[in-house]
């Protein structure tokens, strides 16, 4: 079996992966939350939405650290004098 198939079905769901995987001209990748697998895909909850990856396509999937906090937004300074 391939490693990259094996990590996804032994991570908890709930867990943040990204994946690499083939689509038509080339591979593309997939960064997201780990919300479902079943026998012939896997599902990631991404930014942009619901991304369905089928197990055939995979090349790569590793776990990744969750995202920094959002910095706050700086306010300007007022002016002195």
């Amino acid at each position: 079996m391939n490693t990259a198939l094996e990590r996804l079905a032994q991570l908890p769901l709930g867990t943040r992966i990204v994946v690499r995987y083939r689509i038509e001209g080339g591979l593309t990748d997939a960064l997201g939350e780990l919300s479902s697998r079943d026998g012939l895909s896997a599902t990631l909850l991404t930014r942009s939405g619901s991304v369905t990856i089928m197990y055939h396509d995979v090349q790569l999937a590793k776990e990744v650290p969750p995202p920094p906090p959002r910095r706050s937004r700086r306010l300007p300074t007022p002016p002195t004098g």
